[in-house]
Formats: structure tokens, sequence, C-alpha cells
């Protein structure tokens, strides 16, 4: 009897004003779950930077498979720029496409919506029809807290966001911090850099579109 194939879904960086929002699914044989236990596997924002990483690397030995998909400023504001489209619906999608890949017997997902019900329907139909048909889905708030497979997708989610943030400072030579508005320090380069950077900022923020309306009626009110 082929075994079971579990997949958690799960997301990093969907708030911050910088950089991409990554999305991961991580594979696993039901009879290997318990290996993630072993390796203390859990949800990556109670876990140190140096436990991620090293946890990174050994989930390679004991996934399946995994998919990551890295979705960059401009496809976020395209998203929320059309009007049947928000962030939530691109993150179905994503996870639907990631999902199909996998061709799982359960899927774990960590909800982002309020709606589960809507946000569970959405997500089904975007799945592959074999997939669609085949396959339970569980989802729930917070759950990278409450499985173990959707813990490890977050920490796949989680060092890539880190990896290609720590990529955009080298290539831009400057220390933004987080990229989260709670952060000073990438408030403060939000506001002095905005318009030089542009590419790495979410543009459909409020706090962009601020700055942006703000310069314009600076120009007009020199005429």
């Amino acid at each position: 009897m082929a075994s079971k194939i579990i997949v958690g879904v799960d997301e990093a960086g969907r708030g911050p004003i910088i950089g991409p929002l990554v999305m991961a699914a991580a594979a696993i044989k039901e009879e290997d779950l318990v290996k993630l236990d072993y390796l203390g596997v859990k949800d990556s924002k109670l876990l140190s930077k140096e436990a991620r990483d090293e946890l990174f690397d050994r989930l390679h030995e004991v996934l399946l498979d995994f998919r990551i998909e890295i979705i960059e400023p401009d496809a976020i504001d395209s998203a929320l720029r059309d009007p049947t489209s928000n962030l939530n619906w691109l993150e179905a999608e994503t996870s639907a496409r990631l999902t199909s890949d996998l061709k799982p017997s359960i899927v774990y997902v960590d909800c982002p919506s309020r709606n589960i019900e809507a946000y569970t329907a959405y997500f089904k139909n975007k799945l592959s029809a074999g997939v669609a048909e085949n396959c339970e889905i569980v989802m729930e708030h917070k759950a990278d807290e409450k499985y173990r497979i959707v813990g490890a997708a977050s920490i796949l989610a989680k060092v890539i966001r880190d990896r290609a943030i720590a990529h955009l400072k080298e290539e831009i030579g400057e220390n933004f911090g987080s990229g989260y508005l709670g952060d000073e320090r990438s408030r403060k380069f939000l506001q002095e850099n905005y318009a030089k950077y542009p590419d790495i900022f979410r543009k459909s923020w409020k706090p962009y579109q601020d700055l942006v309306a703000d310069k314009k009626q600076k120009k007009l009110g020199e005429f």
C-alpha cells in the first residue's frame, strides 16, 4: 500500500513593505512525520535564525519534496490593483499551485483569511482536478503552531525570505532593517528612499502611497 503524502503550506513576509512574499509547501510521507518531531521542527517564529538555518538544511534530508515560490513586490502590487483579486487570493492561488505539484493525500494550510470557509473553497477551486478530488484539506488559523509539517513549510519560507532580504541589502549597499513598518530603521529607510529604490517596495501599501501623494502635494505648492 502506497504511503500517504502529507503537505503543509505556509508563508513568510506577508506584511512588510520591503521585499518579497515567500510561499512554501513541504511534503513528507506519513510514516516520516515523527522525524519532524525528532528534529524539533516548529513554527519558524519560535526559532532563532541559527536554528532555522540548521533546520532548513536538515529538512532536505527528511522531506519527500517541497516547493517554494518568491512573489516580488510588483506581483503583489499587481494583484492588489486587480479588482478581482487581493492578497488572500494571491496566496490561495500560489498555495494551490504548489500543493498540486506535490499531489498530497492531505494538505494542511495556514489560513490567512478570517473567512476560512470562503478561502478553503477558493483554494480548492484552484487545485488541479486530480488533487482537488482526492486530497483532504485542513485549513486553520495558526496551523504552523499546531502541525509540524506546516512548521516545516514556515521554516523553508522564512529562511528564503531572510536570504532574499540579505541579498537586497547587499545589492543596494544599505541596511534597511527587517522591512516591516514596525521597525524604526525600515520606516526611516522608506521615508528617505521610496523614490530611489522603487522596485524593492510594495507600492500598493498605504504608507508608500502617502509618501508619493505628499510629494505631489508639495510640488503643487510650488506653483
